[in-house]
This record gives C-alpha cells, structure tokens and sequence, in this order.
C-alpha cells in the first residue's frame, strides 16, 4: 500500500542517533553510523522523529509500505516499559490518532498490562505538543473544535469554520484520524477569496484541503492521497469547490479520477464560485 512513512538522506545523517530516542516506536536504530528505519510495519508516519533531527536529514515522503501495525508496535513498547508505553500514547494522543490510541489501550487490556492512562485521556491542547509534521511548526497536524470566537474578535466577525490543521493537500496526512468518516471539502485556492461566505455556505461540518490545479506541483500525488482517503479513511463525500475560470475544472477531473481508481463509491457535489463573489453553479456528479 501507498502511504506517509519517513525518508532518511544518507549524505546529511551524522548517526547522532537523537531521532532514535525520539522513535518510541522502535523503528530507527543507528547502524554503520547512519540511522536506518529497520521496518515499515513500526514507522507510524507522524514524524516525531523529524524535530529531534539536527541536521535536517529526515523527511516524510509517499511511497509504498508495509502497513502500520500498533499491534506489533505495541509488542515492543512492553519489553521497554512503562514511561515509553505512555510516551508512545500520548504520541498518538497528540496528534488526533484516536483510533490507533484506543488499538494500543485494547491491546495492553487483552495482555493485561496495567498501565495508568488518566493523564492522557485528558484533551491535549495543541500548543502541548512538540512533533512537527515535515520539520516545520506550520505543518503539524492539529484537530480542533470552534466552540467560541477567538480571542480579541469582535462579535460582528463570521467565526471560523476550520476544525483541523493542515490543510494543503501536499501537507495533508491521508490517514489522519479526522478525516475518518469525515465529508470533505476540497477547494481551490481562490474560492476562499472570492466567497464571502465560504465558511458557513462551504466548509461548516467538513474537514478541508485546498490545492490549485493550475500551479501546484507534483499532482500525482494528489491523486493518490484522494485515493487513500476514500479507500482507507473511508471519507463519507466529497464537495468540490472550484472557481469559474477554465483552468479550475482541473481539481473536478481530479476529484473524478480518484473516485474511479479507488473503486469504493462515495457522493461528489461541484460548487462553481464566480469571480464577483457569488455560487454560480452547484449540482451533484
């Protein structure tokens, strides 16, 4: 399968081995001086080993994987003890992975491995949490809930609709935990701009991407990303929302085109936005 997994560039690596302390996982060790990923199936594809990287030498790329296996991860936290059972918890906790956090608590029940979680269970803030996804702050992925304005908004703004970070598809994990079940809105770059009303008429109750299908590089990837999230992260539907210009309707064809490579079959709507502000089309295809 095609997945998010780290890529380590042997020319930067100084063997330091300070990722490998950060990986609770288990999945780098330092060997012949470089730091090596000894298996995909413990490679979670977060990160956390990125930051903890001084020479830049480690990044997240698409490529095809075993798939990650919480069970077998699971297998070796035990050997290494408490404090890194959590650390790898809290790991999965921080970055909305709920659904594999709550495979690792089952698992440690079924072995009956007693292990106080209470900490973790509480909501971590998301200025708590130190990975970053790509080694950048900007892209680590974040889920949220708009209950209030933020602060210093005056009462007449339109609150912000946005429930999750990142939201480039380049940037985007396809298998985050927010995106399961969830109706996507993929939008082009400009609508934002031109509608008004793009928050409540567009994203309210949606997890959001946005792409150009003018000037974004590296579609392909696009492609395969929309495709994992309808096979795998099973997205309930999918909204397009495009600008009126011509060279917009390319995000539609790539919309059509993951949906016909993915074989599992889920709702498109198109919205056209026109370029004076206003939804000129919205139909379902």
């Amino acid at each position: 399968m095609k997945r998010t997994i780290i890529k380590i560039d042997e020319d930067k690596c100084d063997g330091c081995g300070s990722c490998v302390s950060s990986c609770h996982e288990g999945a780098l060790q330092v060997i012949d001086e470089k730091a090596r990923l000894i298996s995909d199936l413990f490679c979670d594809g977060l990160g956390a080993c990125i930051g903890e990287c001084p020479v830049d030498a480690i990044t997240l790329e698409e490529r095809e994987a075993e798939p990650y296996n919480e069970a077998k991860v699971m297998e070796r936290m035990i050997e290494k003890g408490e404090k890194t059972i959590l650390a790898h918890l809290r790991h999965l906790k921080g970055h909305n992975e709920n659904a594999l956090f709550m495979e690792g608590v089952d698992y440690l029940k079924q072995k009956n491995i007693k292990v106080n979680i209470s900490s973790i269970m509480e909501p971590i803030q998301a200025g708590q949490h130190s990975h970053q996804g790509g080694g950048c702050p900007g892209s680590r992925e974040m889920q949220f809930n708009k209950t209030t304005a933020p602060a210093g908004a005056s009462i007449s703004e339109q609150p912000s609709e946005l429930t999750q970070w990142p939201i480039q598809l380049h940037l985007l994990n396809p298998h985050a935990g927010y995106l399961s079940g969830a109706d996507l809105l993929l939008a082009a770059d400009c609508t934002a701009f031109a509608l008004g009303s793009f928050h409540g008429k567009l994203l309210k109750g949606k997890v959001l991407a946005i792409a150009c299908p003018k000037l974004d590089s590296n579609q392909q990837s696009y492609l395969d990303k929309l495709v994992t999230m309808i096979n795998e992260s099973k997205i309930n539907m999918l909204t397009v929302a495009i600008m009126e210009v011509p060279c917009c309707g390319g995000l539609l064809q790539l919309a059509k085109k993951a949906l016909v490579l993915a074989g599992r079959k889920i709702p498109i709507k198109l919205i056209v936005v026109g370029i004076r502000g206003e939804i000129v089309n919205e139909e379902w295809v």
